[in-house]
């Protein structure tokens, strides 16, 4: 599309905002010459109405999501290990027994019967896992409040802080919120300059309620229809009291402080076992700024300060998954008071230059300037503006997007936390869509997609513990369902780390959750290889493909070694089935597993000699890819694709092989790559949030940088984002947040197959560009600029002496790094 002009942008803006919103229709979209800093920030003009125009802050450990409302804010308040219940094992006695006739029924084609065996024998009893929950909200009700001129609130990305901004009569009221990592605690300054601050601050238990969009009247907006956004300035919400649980305690901890205990939700039959804790303190200005803090009535109470700080711990009883006997009133007492002998302005400091040292490693310009133009006009206009946007605007929120989902991630997956789950750590109540949990048949993987190209890999290291403590949990499973060697976990997992198959046959039958969270794994080793990750992950990958060894059989045709029974993921193959027998899916990723676990034998020496070959031989002997009588990849190991029910099926489990896999690729396996094109095109480009983020990814691997580009557009509209970015699945899912994220970053840079490619998927709309501190495979870091879509300038950093290829368009250049690990590239060097 053509460049369009500032005016004919706000109006753009300001009509896509009223279609997509219609209770937005009377807004104003005023056009702002803001700094620099402003770039990389989400703004809006009128506080959230409703949780997913929120703004989210977290540490990793803690979260919270922002209303900015001026008369009473609301911080709806998240902690990592808050989830129901308590150590469990749902494992279903009759799986050993049943197994070997559920194989049976699959190789005499009698797929109805081994579905209900399976669901009868082989699924948990019950069919569930824990959910995650919330820590309820803080409701801080403002006196004297008289209006809200000039308002705005933003989230800067690049300090982490969520400001709310606004003038009542003669005061100017900034507030400021960030969750800090480094002092354990979520912070919040409150300044009234010219006037002075009147507050009491209440708690309010976590709530059922309900998820996605939803109108004025409190009913549900159609998921992919519009819904009324913002709040009015004196909105305020009831912190219902009266409804309390018995097991909640809200009281007075010391003169300046609420201390809440509570107990975690039961499920299933699972008592909640977690006790969790939050304390608030309250720290005034110097001198008399900080005016009068007390106790009252089961809320902290603030009067006459023009200024003061709220110190926000929150934690449970969980120490890890075998082991409740925390004690979460000590961790919140030890966190707040630590943090309250610093300054704020010490606070602030500290937490900004922990963010940027992460946050500020990548920078993405797509566009000829640094000035983000498309920020002349409000986040959710420029969001609902999406599918009338020009090509200049949509790069700028492309680039924001990405950003977006780096700082998310930062947020809400840090070396020692949990790893970001469903919905990352934001969550409103203690019912969310799915539980909220780990689902790892694509979207945990998803969340870590983007986590070592956009340099944020400590972000994996949460991941890593979980995947090593599913290694002792499935261990059990393993041997006690399939009297196997090694571990196993299927298509979901939780805080207590359960491997058994839920749900139901058609959706939990499917033995390679671990083995594909293995993958994370092994990327993280590829990015930086050091032996000594090598050495701590090398029990778990061995263990993986033990069980694999052990469980695979004969096809009854002479097809080779597979999986059975397992499933291609959520998909059916005939009305009401999805339980079969060696799915491509399964084939791809097992055989990638036993090839990175005979890479890691080989380079640390492994003795265990007969281990390989067992491995060596089976790996030899899985079913290939298949394509199909439609030329399509086939996503079973018979031709099914063309009579299966849903053809515009959410997941492409097959194409794993092509992204986040690289077994399928434009250089080596051609026809295979057009198969999967075929299947690619039968599923179509729009799906769920998640769905659409791994098409996009998809079409980037594969070189076609036009249909990526048409993807994105539409990932980044009002249908799949929502005004405070979140994705759409609907309702929010993160993953989709962090696979766009991955996506965007595949366009421009690729790393597979022993080699870095430049500019792989370049749409029109981006001719020129920069991406600077992207990383690659290989321990490489590398700064790209281009113009006229091509490649100008390379930096390429990593080992001293070590060789990088570089493919340039259609030409592969051998570059060695000085002795410094450095190399420059320009000019005639980039040329294709």
């Amino acid at each position: 599309m053509k460049r369009i002009n500032l005016t004919r942008r706000r109006v753009l803006a300001t009509l896509g905002l009223a279609a997509a919103y219609p209770g937005l229709a009377g807004a104003t979209v005023v056009a702002r010459g803001d700094g620099p800093r402003e770039r990389l920030a989400l703004w809006y003009e009128r506080p959230a109405r409703q949780w997913v125009e929120a703004l989210p802050v977290g540490n990793g450990r803690l979260g919270a999501m922002v209303y900015g409302r001026p008369l009473q804010e609301r911080l709806q308040l998240n902690e990592d290990t808050l989830w129901a219940g308590g150590p469990y094992r749902f494992d279903n006695p009759n799986f050993k027994d049943a197994l070997p006739r559920v194989r049976a029924l699959l190789d005499a084609g009698k797929y109805r019967e081994a579905t209900a065996l399976t669901g009868e024998s082989l699924i948990a009893q019950p069919p569930t896992q824990m959910p995650f929950g919330a820590a309820g909200d803080l409701l801080l009700d403002f006196h004297g409040i008289a209006g809200a001129q000039g308002y705005r609130r933003a989230l800067d990305l690049d300090t982490a802080i969520a400001t709310t901004r606004f003038a009542s009569g003669a005061a100017r009221h900034v507030r400021e919120v960030f969750a800090s990592a480094p002092d354990g605690v979520i912070v919040l300054h409150l300044r009234a300059s010219g006037g002075l601050l009147d507050l009491d601050v209440g708690y309010r238990h976590p709530r059922e309620v309900e998820y996605g969009l939803m109108k004025r009247d409190g009913s549900r907006a159609p998921q992919d229809g519009p819904a009324d956004t913002g709040a009015a300035w004196d909105m305020t919400e009831p912190l219902l009291e009266a409804q309390r649980p018995a097991s909640l305690s809200v009281r007075a901890d010391g003169a300046r402080a609420l201390l809440v205990e509570g107990r975690n939700a039961d499920h299933a039959g699972v008592a909640g076992a977690l006790r969790y804790a939050v304390r608030i303190v309250a720290l005034g200005g110097a001198g008399t700024a900080g005016g009068k803090v007390d106790v009252a009535d089961g809320r902290l109470r603030v009067r006459r300060a023009r200024e003061v700080t709220l110190l926000v711990g929150a934690a449970t009883s969980f120490v890890n998954f075998r082991d409740i006997g925390g004690d979460p009133v000590q961790a919140v007492r030890t966190r707040t008071e630590s943090a309250a002998n610093k300054t704020y302005a010490r606070l602030r400091a500290d937490h900004v230059a922990a963010h940027r040292a992460l946050f500020g490693r990548l920078s993405l310009r797509l566009g000829r300037t640094e000035a983000d133009a498309g920020g002349a006009a409000p986040t959710d206009a420029r969001i609902a503006a999406v599918p009338q946007a020009g090509d200049a605007d949509l790069a700028t929120l492309a680039a924001l997007y990405l950003q977006y989902g780096r700082y998310l991630l930062l947020s809400s997956s840090r070396p020692g936390s949990q790893p970001a789950n469903l919905q990352g750590i934001w969550n409103e109540g203690p019912n969310p869509p799915w539980g909220g949990k780990y689902t790892i048949n694509i979207n945990t993987e998803m969340n870590y997609w983007p986590a070592e190209a956009a340099n944020v890999a400590e972000c994996v290291e949460p991941l890593v513990a979980m995947v090593e403590e599913l290694a002792v949990t499935g261990a059990a499973v393993a041997r006690d369902s399939y009297g196997a060697r090694g571990w196993v976990a299927h298509h979901n997992t939780d805080l207590w780390r359960a491997a058994a198959p839920i749900d139901g046959p058609n959706w939990g039958m499917w033995p390679c959750g671990g083995a594909w969270l293995c993958k994370t794994l092994w990327d993280h080793y590829e990015y930086a290889p050091t032996d000594a990750f090598l050495a701590r992950i090398y029990p778990v990958l061995k263990g993986a493909a033990l069980f694999f060894a052990d469980v695979l059989v004969e096809d009854p045709r002479g097809r080779g070694l597979v999986t059975s029974p397992s499933l291609s993921p959520e998909n059916e193959h005939h009305p009401g089935v999805a339980v079969c027998a060696g799915p491509a899916m399964d084939r791809q990723i097992v055989r990638d597993l036993f090839g990175w676990t005979l890479a890691a034998h080989a380079a640390l020496r492994d003795p265990d000699a007969a281990f390989r070959t067992e491995i060596e031989a089976k790996r030899a002997r899985l079913a290939p890819d298949r394509i199909g009588a439609q030329g399509q990849l086939q996503e079973w190991l018979e031709d099914w694709d063309a009579q299966a029910p849903e053809q515009h099926h959410r997941h492409v489990s097959h194409l794993y092989a092509v992204y986040p896999s690289a077994q399928i690729n434009v250089r080596d396996t051609p026809d295979l790559v057009r198969a999967a094109q075929v299947s690619l095109n039968a599923r179509g480009d729009m799906s769920t949030g998640w769905a659409t983020a791994w098409r996009l990814a998809l079409w980037a691997r594969m070189g076609d940088g036009e249909r990526a580009y048409g993807i994105l557009r539409g990932l980044l509209g009002p249908v799949r984002t929502y005004p405070n970015m979140f994705d759409a699945h609907p309702p929010f899912q993160i993953d989709g947040n962090f696979g766009g994220a991955a996506g965007i970053l595949e366009m421009l840079v690729q790393s597979w197959g022993g080699e870095i490619r430049l500019l792989p998927a370049l749409p029109r709309a981006w001719p020129d560009g920069a991406v600077h501190g992207v990383r690659a495979r290989g321990g490489v870091e590398l700064d790209l600029d281009w113009a006229g879509g091509r490649a100008t300038r390379l930096a390429l950093r990593g080992a001293p002496g070590q060789t990088v290829n570089v493919r340039i368009g259609a030409r592969l250049a051998a570059v060695r790094l000085d002795a410094a690990g450095r190399a420059r590239l320009g000019g005639a060097a980039l040329a294709d």
